[in-house]
């Protein structure tokens, strides 16, 4: 599953912006106040209003004032959120367009469709189409007709015209196209990764994927132990390599049923627990254990990587991003690094641009200057310290 386009009307700083051909790895620089969180915000908020609804995830992001918040200000039209998305095996182009307006001072999704073009010609079929609650999905698998005609679309009617029509079908396989959009949103992870939540003990349980602010680490780390060994021992290779001294990582239960996250080195006897250790040490866990998940998520957004690492690290971190990405999971980072983005290539650099009072995104290559150093040798992360990036200060 590959997001290949992204467009956003009204949506905060992106009045009415347009991201296309989205490679499998993805990375975004720009001073700050640019909009770089607000993309990830985004995903946040289709994720947030497919597990509750439009009203809740807008009051995530705007508190009481909810959609006026979130819109872009000066605008009154709806709020417009479109992803272009290649689902496997078919690889063919699928669009999603959600458009949420104001119903007697609530939010209300006021235009949802999932539309899918079966060629090179004609029309997009609308497999999904719902204005203000109610609607149409096709319920027959689209591979089993030759013509738009012989689809059989089945009417229906939500309970709250702020519920998203996917959110429910998408729990039914007889609406297979909306099947594949709604599982590329549940499993999408926006990772805001926090030390100081790594780092306390865990109540036992089980976790098989690292949580979105990280406070399970301990629980992932057993469970790969315990079934995904040679993932385990790479990530501790990988770990040892960066940080000098670490011979060993072991997650411990106690009587109490708390789960300790201990780390053995190679100078002392007796290993120390995850509250002694470098924030480095724990960040860098916790992305190699993000990166080297046995299942990977088919999106995955992480903000400013660098922070609490050393800058010696980033070059093959980047790397090791691209190769998530190489093995099914999309990947879209934001950096003020240089060193990160040294190991960055030309297709993958968006940057981020304010343009009087609204964010502007540009793609590296389409800037010939760029593109022509970058051909000779040159690396990103020094020509953006360098300033090539117009509007998008390092400093």
């Amino acid at each position: 599953m590959q997001v290949t386009q992204i467009t956003l009307k009204n949506f905060r700083a992106f009045q009415d912006v347009e991201m296309r051909d989205i490679p499998r790895f993805a990375v975004l620089v720009g001073a700050n106040g640019t909009g770089k969180s607000t993309l990830f915000q985004v995903f946040g908020f289709l994720r947030d209003a497919m597990t509750t609804n439009v009203t809740t995830a807008l009051a995530k992001l705007g508190g009481s004032r909810g959609i006026n918040e979130v819109r872009s200000r000066g605008s009154k039209g709806d709020i417009e959120i479109e992803l272009k998305f290649r689902p496997e095996p078919t690889g063919r182009l699928v669009t999603y367009k959600l458009c949420i307006g104001e119903q007697n001072g609530r939010p209300i999704v006021s235009r949802e469709v999932l539309k899918y073009r079966r060629g090179n010609r004609g029309q997009p079929w609308h497999y999904l189409d719902f204005t203000n609650g109610r609607g149409t999905a096709v319920t027959n698998e689209v591979e089993e007709v030759d013509d738009e005609s012989q689809l059989d679309r089945e009417e229906q009617v939500l309970k709250s015209p702020d519920l998203l029509a996917i959110k429910g079908l998408a729990q039914f396989e007889r609406f297979p196209a909306v099947v594949a959009l709604g599982d590329l949103i549940e499993r999408w992870h926006i990772s805001d990764f926090h030390i100081s939540r790594a780092r306390p003990e865990q109540e036992a349980g089980y976790a098989e994927h690292l949580s979105r602010e990280g406070e399970n680490l301990s629980l992932v780390i057993e469970y790969l132990h315990n079934r995904h060994q040679a993932v385990f021992d790479k990530i501790l290779e990988k770990l040892k390599s960066r940080v000098p001294g670490i011979s060993k990582v072991e997650s411990k239960q106690t009587e109490e049923g708390r789960i300790l996250l201990k780390f053995q080195d190679g100078a002392f006897e007796d290993p120390f627990l995850a509250r002694y250790v470098s924030d480095g040490t724990i960040k860098m866990l916790a992305y190699l254990t993000l990166l080297y998940d046995p299942e990977p998520h088919p999106l995955l957004c992480v903000e400013e990587p660098e922070n609490q690492l050393y800058p010696s690290l980033l070059l093959e971190l980047s790397e090791e991003f691209r190769s998530y990405s190489q093995r099914g999971g999309q990947v879209i980072v934001s950096s003020h690094s240089p060193d990160f983005l040294n190991g960055v290539e030309l297709d993958e650099v968006f940057w981020l641009q304010k343009v009087d009072g609204y964010t502007r995104i540009q793609r590296a290559r389409d800037d010939e200057q760029i593109a022509a150093y970058m051909a000779e040798g040159d690396k990103m992360g020094y020509l953006w310290k360098q300033g090539f990036f117009e509007g998008a200060d390092p400093q």
